[in-house]
């Protein structure tokens, strides 16, 4: 009996240890030079590209003048959309950080580092902090940003009561003479404000009221996103539209032929003379 076990120990032995599978190399791209080769690069996803005829990226951060050169800031990236365009781009002479909200207040609000932050020609250069205003809020050193962007968030800190802690942060955070860009669902002028934006949309004239309470100017303003065809009266606000389709198939088609939501695209700047908070 002890010799079976010794011999069939042998065998084993001889056979020598399971073989593991090299892991397949990853694909690794270069880093793109020009906005546009940043908008058709690999990095981007082929279901994120399809939005682009709604986002208007290329035109709607040469509105805002984004330079490779910059430190952006960009605010609550959660699914990564921007994030794809901004971290390759700014890659090789700029610097991005995503103020990110923790996954302990939202569970997908840092989803971008699943997949443009998991690449290897970009994970050293994504920069993370903490964002969850109106407690955290130190997005950046004091002074340190060219340009801090935010799309389609505006509504969320107002249901939170913390727009104006956001707003303050991003003056805060940026240089005199840094811009700050705004982009997001417009409700109808004429509508009654609610304060909590239950509906997604909010005024111009509330986001132009909370950034010049924070310190910053006006200088313009684009239509670049909007869409007429929006009638902002859909029984779940925005999240009707797509992508989010919130009553799924229901009137599908319908909001589908509306496309996005009609969105405001502003410009602000912190005045070169602008004191310190």
């Amino acid at each position: 009996m002890k010799y079976w076990i010794l011999s069939l120990a042998f065998l084993v032995g001889c056979a020598g240890a399971p073989k593991t599978e090299t892991p397949a190399p990853v694909e690794t791209y270069a880093l793109p030079t020009t906005l546009d080769e940043a908008l058709a690069s690999p990095f981007r996803t082929p279901v994120n590209k399809e939005r682009d005829s709604f986002r208007h990226p290329k035109e709607t951060l040469d509105f805002f003048g984004l330079q490779p050169n910059m430190t952006v800031i960009e605010i609550s990236p959660s699914g990564g959309w921007y994030t794809e365009i901004l971290a390759s781009y700014l890659a090789t002479q700029g610097r991005y950080i995503a103020a990110a909200t923790p996954v302990s207040v939202y569970p997908g609000g840092r989803k971008f580092q699943e997949t443009v932050g998991a690449r290897p020609e970009l994970k050293d250069k994504i920069t993370v902090t903490d964002f969850a205003p109106p407690t955290q809020v130190a997005i950046a050193e004091a002074g340190s940003a060219d340009m801090v962007l935010t799309f389609r968030n505006v509504h969320n800190w107002m249901s939170a009561d913390a727009a104006q802690a956001a707003f303050d942060s991003f003056f805060k955070a940026l240089k005199p003479g840094g811009i700050l860009g705004v982009v997001e669902h417009r409700e109808n002028a004429k509508k009654k404000e609610d304060p909590k934006a239950k509906n997604g949309y909010v005024t111009e004239k509330q986001v132009i009221r909370l950034a010049q309470k924070a310190g910053f100017k006006l200088v313009n303003k684009s239509e670049i996103n909007a869409n007429p065809k929006d009638t902002k009266d859909h029984p779940q606000g925005v999240w009707n539209l797509p992508p989010s389709y919130r009553d799924g198939d229901k009137d599908r088609a319908k909001y589908a032929a509306i496309g996005e939501s009609d969105r405001m695209t502003l410009k602000f700047v912190k005045p070169a003379a602008a004191k310190k908070k």
